[in-house]
């Protein structure tokens, strides 16, 4: 496990100093990479950016489950939830 980590902040201003832009215009183009991923992930479109990564929504179907403090048996909803794949270049990168 990592001991470092980058929070917003930092990567803002680090593409921010790599790019030349300021760090308001960093953080908008962010902003609205988020609210963009966001939407078409929820509409069920996958997202890709070859080499890099590729998210997707996935489906979960229903099932049922157990309580572990009085071990009934629950049903538990279907839902959906995100799948994040790293690309070959960030494969690379991480080696």
């Amino acid at each position: 496990m990592a001991d470092k980590s980058l929070n917003r902040t930092e990567l803002v201003a680090a593409v921010a100093a790599d790019s030349g832009q300021s760090q308001a215009a960093v953080n908008g183009v962010l902003d609205a990479l988020f609210a963009t991923l966001s939407k078409t992930v929820k509409e069920g479109t996958k997202v890709t950016i070859p080499g890099w990564l590729a998210v997707e929504r996935t489906h979960r179907s229903a099932r049922s489950g157990r309580n572990p403090q009085t071990g009934a048996t629950i049903q538990i909803a279907a839902s959906y939830g995100v799948k994040i794949s790293a690309g070959s270049k960030l494969k690379a990168a991480a080696k």
